[in-house]
């Protein structure tokens, strides 16, 4: 159905002996109000290609493989690449400059089997791929987060193959959903989830129901299904932002959906990873 990677095995009797650590020092500058995820949490990283979507989780990826004594959390992650933008290269990259170059190759397996990589070809895939984890979950409780890059991949593709009956193109992504949210609620994960801007928002379109302040401070036009929508519990927006000084910079707001909370960071991208 699909490929996972990884270098290590399993302890199920250990495992399940574990329990879930805290993901309470992830990244504070993601998140509004609280500063950190709780389990149960839907995370979406909205915008266009080119905005550092992918780089973010290259940097919650290394924040979560390091041990506590190099300022990790010591956790295990499941991410699903649809897109195919995924460069291990570039994770162990980051790793090593976490590391300061003190991290030798067998450390470095170590660390990389709390990783967890899945790639999947069309949404059909990646529904078979989604109910396949929850034996994974079941016998491997460290893992406590659960990234998919990205949720909105096959959009064109499910639409062109569902014809002109919207409740067929919807199809596979709603039951991908149903199936996330279960495995969210049972396991006690925490998910993020990439979708690029696919639609540009028209002079006419107005969803005043799910719109929120910080929606309507956004070039943001919604276009996956109500189901995911509904999941979602924080929105970070993705865009450009030029520095003062013409380098490249970038800009993240981040919404937290039930209480219309909103904050505004800048961020740049350097070898050595994010930097806010």
């Amino acid at each position: 159905l699909c490929s996972i990677l990884h270098f290590g095995t399993w302890h199920p009797l250990i495992a399940r002996l574990e329990g879930r650590s805290s993901l309470k020092t992830l990244e504070p500058c993601l998140f509004a109000e609280e500063g950190y995820p709780i389990y149960g949490d839907v995370v979406e990283f909205h915008g266009a290609e080119g905005t550092g979507k992918t780089e973010m989780l290259y940097h919650l990826i290394a924040r979560c493989i390091l041990p506590k004594s190099r300022g990790g959390l010591e956790v295990s992650i499941v991410f699903i690449d649809t897109d195919f933008h995924f460069d291990m290269l570039r994770l162990v990259t980051l790793l090593e400059y976490r590391l300061s170059s003190q991290g030798t190759e067998a450390t470095m397996k170590c660390y990389l089997e709390r990783f967890f990589l899945m790639n999947c070809h069309s949404s059909s895939q990646l529904l078979l791929s989604l109910y396949s984890l929850e034996s994974m979950f079941l016998s491997h409780p460290s893992l406590s987060l659960l990234i998919v890059d990205s949720m909105s991949a096959f959009y064109w593709i499910d639409r062109a193959n569902g014809g002109e009956n919207p409740s067929l193109q919807e199809a596979n992504l709603k039951k991908c959903v149903q199936v996330l949210q279960k495995l969210v609620k049972d396991h006690h994960l925490v998910l993020f989830a990439t979708t690029q801007s696919l639609m540009q928002k028209s002079s006419n379109f107005v969803e005043s129901s799910e719109k929120t302040e910080c929606d309507a401070g956004s070039d943001y036009r919604p276009f996956l299904c109500k189901a995911w929508r509904q999941l979602v519990t924080h929105r970070i927006f993705f865009s450009r932002h030029p520095h003062p000084d013409d380098t490249q910079g970038f800009l993240l707001t981040t919404c937290h959906i039930q209480n219309d909370c909103a904050v505004k960071r800048s961020f740049c991208i350097t070898e050595q990873g994010i930097q806010f």
